[in-house]
């Protein structure tokens, strides 16, 4: 949720309206993140003086309000550093004034943009109020603003760094959160910290870099002899100002040239890799606790240590912080030919799932290997049981996957909702093996339980999408799913290859068993064939348009029926239509429709009902027995070679495949008709609302 994005240039002619390009464009490739505002901060044309423009709605608004506004746009800076943010409504309604950046008084000493929550926003609101600030926002994010002003005007000598100035008012923060400030009294300064939320920096210059990292470095020992963790002092410990803590500054360099000289180079700040990739691949992606500081071209890390760290010791710390290299192309994050991102997304699949398997299948001789799991397979193998953990489409790749996990494995296979996981304080052990599923990699809900988990002891493995993200940071290890970037919220080619992933896992825990040989074989060459069926499946979309047209043009509810391993098709399936085309509907088993679901059932009751052959067939077809007996009129998803289905009902037929991968083929026809139920309402089928991409808050 919400987006960050910063820009600084240090020896590189920049006019401000480059920059406010750069910023705008920055704003909208994050823009599927969700967001109901977006603002910026630059320089002004006086030395101390920033630049706000606010706009509520979409960036493109933003554009227009500065293309009208009356500031000169030719004025070039040579340095500077500006900000960007788009906003998720949390704290007040969508408005010019609670929109990001927010400052600490209308001089705009201080700007902030912030990413997250502050959970002591309140308390902190009401401490600033009582010694004289006003506040013009409802924002949580103000207080920040503020109180980094109070703390500035607290100095008497006014010789307090801006690193040093950040950090004080980190400690007094509760809550998850990333942040970029900018001040009127460091000027082509900015200081970047994160908690919770995740912040990436891009580096860009002409030659090539003296180093491919950045060292931490770490706050000193005090002069008791005690380590500085940067606690409160104060009797309230609230707003206690820095107690001369001595930085250390270990091997930290500028970003220099080969010939050691200092260089041109620009640097780009973004909550999202989407944001960078036009600008530069190289980038250096920031721990929770870290406070990263900009200026006159230098880059140095810091490191908030805070009392809960306990014993935790520099030497325990990764001691630096390494320069990647970005794996996406521009191309995959352009809609091309295509009216939607969620519509490429869905035409994607036949190439996103090989992608998925590259490298990791080998088709000659019926054999997985994951490497990232290749050296912890004996330990999972001894689990008492695994535990699936996930929100949203990825529990419900769990739900699709568990089946097979526990048929091929012979462990017990529980799957949890994270929040509900965390609610209950499940039960975990060190013989638990807990497996964390997040397209983003940063969902908060999963990081959360996640940290649970490896606070007891369980070996922790993670299935992202998202190179370089928290839960691939901090998890044991794990299998990125390389599906490429999804920027439709609604996921739909993350599902499938998420369901790939398990899958392969799967097979891989049960190599060791000569008995399942035959059933390995069955599902390996049914992957084989997987690119192709979803081909064809892609190829019936005209049927599924028309069906949105006219069979459920004028629907406000609808039913998916389905059991066994459709279960989790209809979950999906249903979740796919609330979000995008905002109708109701609900995914039931069809073992419970006697239990309360039939009541529902007559000729004006809109149902699908999954009708693919598998051990289950007879069982689904009670089912389509006891609802075609209450009138209603069902569409059938159905496979090709079906006969047995009547021949004046409305089916959408797929190819047959392995009982366990046909709900990567049935969910294809369900993705469609989300799409075209939204597209037919006139709905924005890319960002739906009240929703977004990255949820990082519970």
């Amino acid at each position: 949720m919400c987006g960050i994005f910063s820009y600084c240039n240090y020896l590189v002619e920049k006019d401000r309206k480059s920059i406010c390009e750069i910023l705008c464009n920055g704003l909208s490739r994050m823009e599927y993140r969700g967001y109901d505002s977006a603002g910026i901060g630059i320089d002004g044309d006086k030395p101390g003086e920033i630049i706000l423009f606010k706009e509520v709605g979409k960036v493109a608004s933003l554009r227009k309000k500065i293309a009208s506004s009356d500031v000169d746009t030719s004025k070039t800076f040579v340095s500077q550093c500006s900000i960007a943010h788009t906003r998720w409504a949390t704290h007040g309604p969508p408005s010019a004034v609670n929109c990001h950046p927010l400052r600490s008084d209308p001089k705009s000493d201080f700007i902030v943009v912030h990413n997250g929550i502050v959970t002591n926003a309140t308390s902190l609101r009401l401490v600033l109020q009582k010694r004289g600030y006003k506040f013009e926002s409802e924002t949580d994010t103000e207080a920040v603003a503020i109180l980094t002003k109070y703390v500035w005007d607290s100095q008497p000598d006014k010789r307090i760094t801006f690193t040093e100035l950040v950090k004080t008012v980190l400690k007094e923060l509760e809550g998850s959160f990333a942040f970029v400030f900018k001040s009127t009294h460091y000027p082509n300064e900015i200081v970047v910290a994160r908690r919770g939320s995740p912040l990436l920096i891009g580096v860009k210059t002409e030659k090539k870099l003296k180093v491919d990292f950045v060292d931490v470095e770490f706050a000193g020992e005090r002069a008791d002899g005690k380590p500085d963790v940067l606690s409160p002092q104060s009797p309230t410990g609230l707003l206690a100002p820095p107690t001369g803590s001595k930085i250390l500054r270990t091997q930290s360099r500028a970003f220099m040239s080969e010939d050691g000289l200092p260089q041109p180079i620009e640097f780009f700040i973004a909550s999202d890799a989407s944001a960078i990739v036009e600008h530069t691949k190289r980038v250096l992606y920031l721990e929770d606790d870290d406070i990263a500081h900009i200026a006159a071209g230098e880059f140095h890390i810091h490191r908030l240590r805070r009392k809960e760290d306990g014993a935790q010791t520099p030497s325990q710390i990764a001691s630096t912080r390494s320069i990647e290299t970005l794996e996406i192309e521009l191309a995959e994050i352009m809609k091309g030919k295509f009216d939607h991102f969620m519509q490429k997304e869905i035409y994607e699949q036949p190439e996103s799932v090989v992608n998925t398997m590259r490298g990791r299948v080998n088709f000659d001789n019926h054999s997985i290997t994951l490497g990232g799991l290749r050296a912890y397979l004996p330990i999972i193998r001894r689990g008492r049981r695994i535990v699936f953990i996930g929100c949203g489409t990825s529990y419900h790749s769990c739900i699709a996957t568990r089946a097979i996990f526990e048929e091929l494995t012979e462990i017990p296979v529980s799957v949890e909702l994270a929040s509900d996981f965390l609610d209950r304080k499940t039960p975990i052990f060190r013989d638990d093996i807990c497996v964390f599923l997040s397209q983003s990699g940063e969902t908060a809900d999963t990081i959360l339980s996640l940290r649970y988990c490896l606070e007891r002891g369980a070996l922790c493995i993670g299935v992202v999408n998202t190179v370089g993200s928290t839960i691939s940071r901090e998890t044991h290890c794990g299998v990125h799913i390389n599906a490429g970037p999804e920027i439709g919220v609604a996921s739909t080619k993350a599902y499938t290859s998420q369901y790939i992933v398990l899958l392969m896992m799967a097979i891989q825990l049960s190599e060791d068993r000569i008995s399942l040989t035959e059933r390995r074989q069955q599902i390996i060459d049914g992957l084989h064939a997987l690119p192709g069926q979803l081909k064809r499946v892609l190829e019936a979309d005209k049927t599924l348009q028309q069906l949105a047209s006219n069979v459920l043009a004028n629907s406000r509810s609808l039913l998916i029926l389905g059991r066994g391993l459709q279960y989790a098709t209809c979950l999906e399936g249903a979740l796919k239509i609330k979000e995008i085309s905002y109708m109701h509907s609900e995914g039931i088993l069809a073992g419970e429709l006697k239990h309360g679901p039939l009541a529902l059932i007559d000729e004006n009751m809109p149902v699908i009902i999954i009708m693919t052959r598998d051990s289950l067939y007879p069982k689904v077809q009670s089912a389509f027995a006891q609802i075609t007996a209450r009138k209603a009129q069902p569409i059938i998803i159905c496979n090709d070679e079906d006969d047995s289905v009547p021949r004046d009902a409305k089916a959408i037929r797929v190819p047959s495949t392995v009982d366990c991968l046909q709900g990567i083929l049935n969910i294809v026809p369900l993705q469609l008709l989300s799409y075209h139920l939204a597209i037919k309402n006139g709905f924005d089928v890319d960002f739906p609302r009240n929703l977004a991409k990255s949820v990082t808050t519970e």
